[in-house]
């Protein structure tokens, strides 16, 4: 009988045992690889169809979204109201996000209703028509939201800092003018669509509870005959061409009483062995609300609601970012302070009782993180979509449970050297 007068014991998330359940993968005759997760106590799917059709494969500024965005608004057969009533029907929901390196369409469902909602998304994915009337809406709307987004300080630092970093020509980087969105015709939407949504350039990612009868409907819907234009498509290389000044200073608007601080440098892809190390370094850095930044420039000097760093995730480049958005007056005190921070953590070691606390926090986000299908997918998939070894999962447990002080303060001393960065202010 358990004593309920002695309390169980407390244990650190480092303690724990973590495993990423194993990934099920099918090969369809028509070569498009399934991967698929039955886990879940809930009667709900999530589909996935994972194209490389985003900003690096797209041929011109703007295209990938806009495709993303349109896809759909009609196909040859529907009009965009019978294909969002044909979705909301069932209570499902279905998303298109274009990103640097992919475009991703999710579907959202109870999965008894897959089989009604299958042939609605084979529709949208290989007859999608990118009517004339569509683009001119899309590229009106987009005009307007650009031009209340320029206004805006947080976003015209996003657009330079990207910019700066990697160079305006380079898919990272660039950013869309009004001249690209005037651009864009129903011709050349249907010539990205044909060429990058179609079979060869398809993967597809399904997590739920779910079984082999439900590999089979996707089977018998997207795995039998080939799709869309299944010519090769061509590998592109774009080369990062970083600004040479490294100090910024943009007046947005003459009257705005807040400015946007951008701290940032290139940082090596997840391939690289420093990658998972410096996730820990930049969670006590700036990477969760007790971080580092948080506490100085937040807590103790009240320059910001919030201030964080992050680590890009791109394919094919990275970067390490700083940013928040502060009071006009306090910005450039808001920029000294994050180097007081790097200078401190490039010459002291961390505390144990500090790095402790910040392992359990990476630690505990994980333990949550293995807990649904949904979000098991999304390990896998970053796995996948990047080229990853399937051991890398218990790697990066591993370094989160060991790194040591020690370690932590030699990644600072190379990355977090105040001279490697560059450093934006847009008021």
């Amino acid at each position: 009988m358990t004593d309920r007068k002695q309390s169980p014991p407390v244990l650190d998330a480092v303690h724990f045992h973590y495993q990423l359940q194993p990934l099920h993968q099918e090969s369809f005759p028509n070569q498009i690889p399934l991967y698929w997760l039955n886990a879940g106590t809930q009667e709900v799917v999530q589909v996935e169809w994972v194209f490389e059709a985003g900003l690096w494969q797209e041929p011109q500024t703007a295209v990938a979204q806009a495709t993303a965005a349109l896809l759909k608004n009609g196909t040859t057969r529907r009009s965009a109201l019978e294909i969002n009533e044909a979705i909301e029907f069932y209570g499902a929901s279905l998303k298109v996000t274009a990103n640097n390196d992919y475009t991703i369409v999710t579907l959202h469902t109870l999965t008894r209703h897959l089989p009604a909602l299958l042939p609605v998304i084979r529709e949208v994915l290989t007859e999608a028509s990118f009517a004339a009337g569509e683009v001119e809406t899309y590229v009106r709307n987009a005009q307007q939201r650009l031009g209340i987004s320029l206004r805006q300080c947080d976003f015209v630092a996003n657009r330079n800092i990207d910019a700066y970093l990697f160079g305006k020509n380079h898919p990272y980087g660039r950013f869309t003018e009004v001249a690209d969105l005037q651009a864009l015709d129903t011709a050349t939407l249907l010539d990205f669509h044909r060429k990058h949504y179609q079979s060869g350039n398809c993967r597809i990612f399904m997590a739920g509870k779910i079984d082999k009868s439900h590999v089979a409907m996707v089977a018998a819907e997207f795995g039998k005959e080939q799709w869309g234009d299944t010519g090769a498509l061509p590998a592109k290389d774009h080369a990062t061409s970083p600004a040479t000044e490294k100090h910024y200073r943009i007046i947005n608007d003459e009257n705005g009483v807040q400015g946007a601080v951008r701290v940032a440098r290139g940082f090596p892809t997840r391939q690289h062995p420093d990658f998972s190390p410096m996730l820990v370094l930049n969670t006590l850095f700036g990477g969760y609300f007790g971080s580092r930044l948080m506490a100085n420039i937040r807590e103790e000097k009240g320059f910001t609601y919030g201030i964080y760093s992050q680590i890009y995730n791109y394919k094919r480049a990275g970067a390490l970012l700083i940013a928040t958005e502060a009071g006009r007056d306090v910005c450039e005190q808001t920029v000294t302070e994050v180097y007081k921070e790097m200078d401190l953590l490039c010459q002291e070691r961390v505390d144990e009782e500090e790095l402790l606390l910040v392992k359990n926090y990476l630690l505990g986000n994980i333990l949550g993180d293995l807990d649904g299908p949904f979000s098991l997918m999304q390990r896998w998939k970053n796995i996948i979509l990047n080229d990853l070894p399937a051991d890398h999962f218990d790697r990066n447990i591993e370094i989160y449970k060991t790194i040591g002080p020690d370690h932590l303060r030699d990644l600072a001393q190379q990355y977090l050297n105040r001279s490697g960065y560059y450093e934006l202010v847009v008021v």
